[in-house]
């Protein structure tokens, strides 16, 4: 169980970094509402973090 607490954790921050790097301060907002969003079971704040993350990805393509 420590095992895959350990990998999990490992994932997350991993993915946070490549936000961060990827989209700066806008990408890590974007991903901690979404995450704050999700826990807490608010759709309107997951939904905005979502939204943030998606313009963001999208903003070379438009």
């Amino acid at each position: 169980m420590p095992v895959l607490a350990l990998l999990s954790a490992l994932l997350v921050v991993g993915f946070e970094q490549l936000v961060a790097w990827r989209f700066g301060a806008a990408g890590i907002v974007g991903v901690l509402l979404l995450t704050v969003g999700v826990k807490a079971k608010s759709p309107a704040v997951s939904s905005a973090g979502a939204v943030l993350l998606a313009v963001l990805l999208a903003g070379p393509a438009l």
